[in-house]
């Protein structure tokens, strides 16, 4: 069994369920988010969130013997948190302080309507090395963080950053690392986040962004071109693999990552890799596209990308080819929407494996 530790961001998720009109008709969000309005939702889907639970998690239900570094307040939210994840293997290795809150998120996502995330950062803000177990680390096949774009204390001192790389990478240990979307007009949209990568990338085995998040922060501008095109709509489904994703791929090997997966949404996933790292042989110098799998039912694509990239990275552990690897991601994302929370939908690697292996439909536009 392969050992991972998942640090960084650390929340409660609280999901409620939207339904249709009466007559079936999706609303649309002006329908929805109308002020002054008692609008009558579903039940309150209350879980853990973030990469340490979504990612970290999903590592565990894949087989993967997982240790979690996050950081809650001792408030109820986080005694919350805390019990949550007791129910699925312990909390051990989360740090909690009485100087901050739990960091939560309101999740909205109505049918049919892109979600929508209010987020408090609360104890994320103020992760950082001393709550890092490196004792802990040294024994990992694998160090994953995220996120740390809306973790203040990562992006306002990204030497720390790079020095909690700079030591994992010392003890040998694989490491790999996600991102999340920030707000236009947030502080840590203001970040320099080229130059960043250009320091830490050297030291990143897997960088598993998705395309709007990495877009966004190293190309502002043709970010701004991808929601013109979008007009509104999901930015994801104009985008052009070899215009769009190819180029920031080839940018991001240049800068150092030793391979580049990129979540593109509906349409699937994105890998490149580069020669001159270590990397397995048949890793070297690929491009390979999954589309996504269609899923059962969509209920909410919250986690969808966090689960995606373990199932990725457990397959890769595990010495699986970067193909089937790649099929696994895209089978947990396509498992995840089937329910509000990350983890609920989510099957065993057996299960997705035989599932794949019976011809499971692939999303195609």
């Amino acid at each position: 069994m392969k050992k991972v530790v998942v640090a960084g961001c650390l929340c409660l998720d609280i999901t409620p369920e939207f339904y249709n009109s009466k007559d079936g008709e999706k609303k649309s969000a002006a329908q929805w988010f109308l002020p002054g309005k008692l609008m009558q939702v579903g039940e309150a889907s209350i879980h853990t969130g973030g990469a340490v639970a979504n990612t970290g998690l999903a590592f565990r239900r894949f087989g993967a013997d997982v240790s979690l570094m996050g950081k809650v307040g001792d408030d109820a939210f986080g005694k919350l948190v805390l019990n949550l994840l007791d129910q699925y293997g312990g909390s051990r290795g989360v740090a909690v302080s009485g100087d901050c809150s739990t960091a939560y998120t309101v999740v909205l996502a109505p049918p049919g309507i892109d979600r929508i995330f209010f987020h408090n950062a609360g104890a994320n803000d103020v992760f950082g090395l001393e709550d890092l177990d490196f004792g802990e680390i040294a024994q990992a096949d694998l160090f994953h963080l995220g996120y740390p774009t809306i973790m203040r204390r990562m992006f306002e001192h990204p030497e720390e950053l790079l020095e909690i790389y700079g030591r994992v990478k010392e003890l040998g240990v694989k490491t790999s690392l996600d991102l999340t979307a920030i707000e236009e007009d947030s502080d840590a949209a203001k970040a320099d986040w080229p130059s960043l990568f250009q320091k830490l990338l050297p030291m990143v085995d897997y960088f598993v962004p998705s395309a709007e998040e990495i877009c966004f922060l190293i190309d502002r501008d043709m970010y701004n071109q991808w929601t013109e095109r979008a007009a509104g709509g999901d930015l994801t489904e104009i985008l052009d693999i070899e215009k769009d994703i190819r180029p920031l791929a080839e940018r991001l090997l240049t800068w150092g990552a030793g391979a580049v997966l990129i979540k593109c949404g509906i349409k699937g996933l994105y890998l490149k890799t580069g020669q001159n790292r270590e990397l397995p042989e048949d890793w070297k110098e690929l491009e390979l596209f999954e589309p996504s799998y269609r899923a059962d039912r969509v209920r909410s694509a919250t986690g969808a990308g966090d689960v995606s990239i373990a199932a990725f990275l457990t397959g890769l552990l595990e010495g699986k080819e970067p193909r089937r690897c790649l099929s696994l991601a895209a089978a947990a994302g396509a498992c995840c929407v089937t329910e509000f929370d990350s983890l609920s939908g989510l099957l065993t690697m057996e299960e997705m494996e035989e599932k794949i292996d019976r011809g499971w439909e692939k999303y195609t536009q």
